[in-house]
């Protein structure tokens, strides 16, 4: 007789970037906890809470934070966001994955494990991910090869793989309570413990499809609870300001309800999930991950239930023979100035003050907006600024920015919008100044066997 099947999974996501609300997490818990008690929970329940805090250029500035400070590198919200649940997931088995270790998991791992001792906790096992840190001076060779001639010229600040769930599953079938990663794919967050859990094969595609695209739903926080979703009066969204940030049912065929925490905002609903759903999707067919190509074409959503929606019909076909490399290098200055003017014939007082900077600038390619008037629509060339008439806005506020190698040229910027207080049009006011070093980012990609991963748990005992 054939053995029951692994009872269904819980997985919570309690942040979707880094910086996101550090209050998220205590509902997600709370809602956990009481699924995992509840009287008709199945046995064997298992729950995940997972953090998602790794954006594009995130990690080059978290290499920067460690350069400065070997200890530094990992999400600087950690503490916050962590430290007011971490008791009650030790306590109910709730197991802890994330990509919060930017570029230094090992002192993320460490600052946890002084977390639990300071919480009078027993240190619990936390596993590293390691790997996909491709900035070391022996891989530059792999990455001049993908990238061409023009590598040498970067000044590299990180250069990271998008690396798959399988030291994920690896550490927590090893007994990590806590796994700490740094880029690894976005939904490869949920696929790690879904592996882990129901034991699936590494080529079981249609699962492991079905996994990733739970794991997708989960990995932008709020977005699938009505995040990034209202719009009062068409999409309207309940108390915005207390999202119950999201929480997945995985049975063991793929399958997956996505709900929410029990928190009086937010709303999940067959449109709030098809907006994630397709959010950032190339291709619906053919959704490259390090762990599989998902394919949405033929999925289907519908409400269960009170915010509850099921996802069904993804499949899945063999994964990439590739690894996704974003290389991020120093790219400049970044120099931002802002001046306001308000009452009869505000917008052609900052117009003139407009080309006023421009004639001050020689070398300089400027982007002026007129916010308030045209801004948003606008491009960078400043063509539909020109092909606008003047118009009568009232309420201006004049926006220049401009980037430059050099930080001396950048600097330029500040100086002369702020002598537009006695040397530019009448009632000008307001000003603010921002001078920032610029991130650019170069991708690649290569082959995944160049790229080899492993886990390590670093702290507590297996």
């Amino acid at each position: 007789m054939s053995s029951p099947a692994p009872s269904p999974l819980l997985i919570g996501c309690a942040a979707g970037f880094s910086g996101d609300r550090t209050d998220a997490a205590g509902p997600v818990v709370d809602t956990l906890v009481a699924r995992l008690r509840a009287p008709d929970a199945p046995a064997g329940q298992r729950a995940f809470l997972i953090f998602e805090t790794l954006a594009e250029r995130t990690l080059a500035l978290a290499q920067l934070r460690r350069r400065a400070d070997p200890e530094s590198g990992y999400e600087p919200l950690l503490d916050d966001m962590l430290r007011p649940v971490l008791a009650r997931c030790l306590a109910h088995g709730i197991r802890i994955v994330s990509n919060f270790g930017a570029a230094n998991p090992r002192a993320a791992a460490r600052h946890i494990a002084r977390m639990a001792t300071e919480l009078g906790l027993a240190v619990p096992a936390i596993a590293v991910v390691e790997g996909d840190d491709l900035s070391a001076p022996a891989q530059r060779a792999l990455l001049r090869k993908q990238i061409g001639t023009g590598f040498d010229a970067l000044q590299v600040v990180s250069a990271n793989a998008y690396v798959g769930a399988e030291p994920i599953a690896a550490a927590l079938r090893a007994g990590a309570q806590i796994v700490v990663c740094g880029r690894v794919a976005d939904p490869s967050l949920t696929v790690g413990p879904a592996l882990a859990h129901f034991g699936w094969a590494a080529d079981d595609w249609d699962r492991i499809a079905r996994a990733t695209m739970a794991g997708h739903l989960l990995e932008c926080g709020a977005q699938v609870c009505g995040g990034y979703f209202a719009d009062p009066g068409f999409k309207d969204v309940p108390a915005p300001e207390a999202i119950g940030f999201p929480i997945a049912e995985i049975d063991a065929d793929g399958g997956v309800v996505i709900g929410k925490a029990d928190a009086p905002g937010g709303v999940v609903s067959e449109a709030t999930v098809k907006e994630q759903l397709l959010y950032e999707v190339h291709d619906p067919a053919a959704y490259l991950t390090p762990d599989v190509v998902a394919d949405i074409g033929e999925a289907e959503v519908a409400q269960v239930g009170p915010n509850r929606v099921r996802l069904s019909g993804v499949r899945g076909h063999p994964r990439p023979s590739s690894l996704k490399v974003n290389v991020c290098h120093e790219g400049g200055w970044l120099a931002e100035a802002g001046i306001s003017y308000a009452g009869a014939r505000a917008e052609a007082r900052a117009r003139l003050a407009a080309d006023t900077l421009r004639k001050r600038l020689p070398g300089l390619a400027l982007r002026v907006d007129l916010i308030g008037a045209v801004s948003l629509f606008a491009d960078d060339e400043g063509r539909l600024l020109a092909g606008t008439p003047a118009g009568e806005a009232r309420d201006v506020r004049l926006r220049v920015a401009a980037t430059h190698a050099e930080r001396a040229q950048a600097e330029r910027v500040a100086r002369e919008v702020m002598a537009l207080y006695t040397c530019g049009p009448a009632g000008g006011g307001g000003v603010r100044s921002a001078l920032t070093p610029r991130l650019n980012t170069v991708s690649c990609l290569l082959p995944r066997e160049v790229v080899p991963t492993r886990f390590e748990i670093v702290e507590g005992t297996a």
